[in-house]
């Protein structure tokens, strides 16, 4: 169950009432910021960059591949922990517009998780230390700690126990 809260909207689409929710100026310098980090190489600048002008947290060590897209409206609700990687061209979302409402939530990805190339993670969702989601997958609900998920829609592919036999059974480099 993703953690959102709604808002609900009269007359046009929640989109058409945009600047009822986010500053334009607000929109401006995020957009800036986020397309300046998308395409610079230095993981380092990506996440001073991140953490000083769009407030996210972003943990030690955390890699923003090129072209990863974080929310541009409220960028402050995505919080990444430590030693992740965040896959080419992924896209984090922390709000959804729809007709009669729109929706804000916390995305919470914890420390030392892969997500692939091409993924979108939705508002409200928490991906648990050490997860790996595959490349190309909706992240539409809670990922445990340690799975394996991936798909559209995602599913779990293997559970932490699973992952760990796995683990133990890969063969050494000789």
């Amino acid at each position: 169950m993703r953690r959102t809260d709604r808002y609900f909207v009269k007359g046009s689409n929640s989109l058409w009432q945009i600047y009822k929710t986010v500053s334009f100026w607000k929109m401006v310098k995020n957009f800036l910021v986020i397309q300046t980090a998308r395409y610079t190489p230095f993981l380092g600048v990506k996440n001073w960059l991140y953490r000083n002008f769009l407030k996210m947290r972003v943990g030690k060590r955390t890699a923003f591949a090129l072209m990863v897209m974080p929310d541009v409206m409220f960028p402050e609700k995505i919080h990444i922990g430590e030693n992740t990687v965040i896959g080419y061209n992924t896209t984090i979302l922390a709000h959804e517009y729809l007709i009669e409402e729109y929706r804000i939530g916390d995305v919470m990805i914890g420390d030392k998780v892969l997500i692939g190339a091409n993924t979108t993670i939705l508002p409200g969702v928490t991906i648990g230390n050490g997860a790996i989601i595959s490349a190309g997958s909706l992240v539409h609900k809670d990922v445990p700690e340690g799975v394996f998920a991936g798909g559209n829609p995602m599913k779990i592919i293997y559970t932490k126990e699973q992952m760990e036999n796995r683990m133990k059974n890969l063969p050494l480099d000789e």
